[in-house]
């Protein structure tokens, strides 16, 4: 266990450049100026938000761990998650960050409570602790706060987080355990028998919270988007940035596609490469 000590701004800073400058070497990337101005309003923001919980927090990024279940086909899996915890004045709080918008998360509050139950559960069978509140952390900024940052007024500041509580509490229920589990053991059993049934396009389609459509908050963030029959008709029909550098790809016919992987296999590496159909 660690407990947090109190931290100002500008050692809130260099911790976000150490981090940053970790991940980059780690990874081999790096953020474009603007983004990673971004990142850092982000942060600054929740610290101004919720110092009171980042400087209260005794155990970060705790592994859970549900082991040894088993599917209805005999297929063993576990269960895992990286959780929050507060201690303070014998009260312990489960948190669970979040990387979705606070609107989508109050609105489909079921999903969330299905998963942070499980993790209660293991908190407190698995590893005998006890647990008073559990909650999620909806990390990105409103409009209304991103704006009033941007202004660098500090009584704009002030009011926008003020009517912000990205923190969204959620009911422990017991009873919803076995369901849950059973749900993630026959997700796991379709995944080992390659049953991956795409949404329907209609459902690519519907508003999801603020921030727009299911196929812009899930799909786009989905590196295999491009072999998924119904985001292609998404793309086609609403031009995924990243869209036409597949779209002649997959409009080949099958003789074109045989054509071009014979190519792509003999040709020299510092060869023109043109794809079929552009020609002109």
């Amino acid at each position: 266990m660690k407990k947090s000590t109190p931290i100002d701004e500008a050692f809130l800073r260099e911790m976000f450049d150490q981090n940053f400058e970790r991940l980059r070497l780690d990874n081999g990337h790096s953020l474009a100026p603007a983004v990673r101005d971004a990142a850092w309003e982000q942060v600054r923001c929740y610290w101004m938000k919720l110092r009171h919980i980042a400087e209260t927090v005794t155990d970060t990024e705790v592994k859970l761990n549900l082991p040894n279940q088993k599917t209805m086909k005999k297929r063993t899996f576990c269960i895992e998650g990286v959780v929050d915890i507060v201690r303070e004045n014998e009260k312990v709080t489960m948190y669970d960050i979040k990387t979705h918008d606070l609107d989508f998360v109050q609105e489909n509050i079921g999903l969330y409570r299905d998963q942070l139950n499980v993790y209660a559960h293991i908190w407190q069978s698995l590893r005998g602790e006890s647990l008073d509140e559990t909650a999620v952390i909806a990390t990105p900024l409103p409009d209304v706060v991103g704006n009033a940052m941007r202004t660098g007024n500090p009584i704009q500041i002030e009011t926008a987080l003020a009517g912000w509580n990205p923190v969204v509490p959620i009911d422990f229920d017991a009873e919803n355990v076995k369901k849950t589990i059973a749900e993630f053991a026959a997700a796991v059993d379709q995944i080992e028998d390659c049953e991956f049934r795409p949404p329907s396009l209609k459902h690519l389609k519907k508003r999801e919270g603020a921030r727009g459509s299911f196929a812009t908050r899930v799909c786009r963030n989905c590196d295999m988007r491009f072999s998924c029959s119904s985001y292609r008709e998404y793309a086609r029909k609403f031009k995924d940035r990243g869209w036409s550098k597949f779209a002649d790809f997959y409009d080949l016919e099958a003789d074109e596609i045989e054509t071009l992987a014979r190519f792509e296999a003999t040709a020299p590496e510092d060869s023109d490469f043109i794809p079929v159909g552009d020609e002109d």
